[in-house]
């Protein structure tokens, strides 16, 4: 067991890492967008959600969880992009 949570410690480092380069392009579209209102695009949202339930079905993982994740991730990274915006014009 003592293996098994090591490599799931080890998969979760690697998960933030990745969050974390994923939050660094939520900064670069802060920079780009122009327009506040052009932070929440749903098309785009349910567009990386979609993707993301597709490779859940491809690597058989549970989609339903995946894309309540992803929700959570994709809301949670238009918050951070709207305080990035913000604090950029401010």
């Amino acid at each position: 067991m003592a293996e098994v949570r090591a490599g799931v410690d080890d998969v979760d480092a690697q998960l933030v890492e990745l969050l974390a380069r994923r939050f660094g392009y939520m900064d670069a579209a802060a920079r780009i967008k122009q327009d506040r209102e052009t932070v929440r695009d749903e098309v785009r949202k349910a567009q990386v959600i979609s993707n993301a339930r597709k490779a859940a079905l491809d690597l058989r993982i549970p989609q339903d969880v995946i894309a309540d994740m992803w929700e959570t991730l994709v809301e949670g990274s238009i918050a951070y992009e709207y305080g990035r915006w913000d604090a950029l014009r401010v």
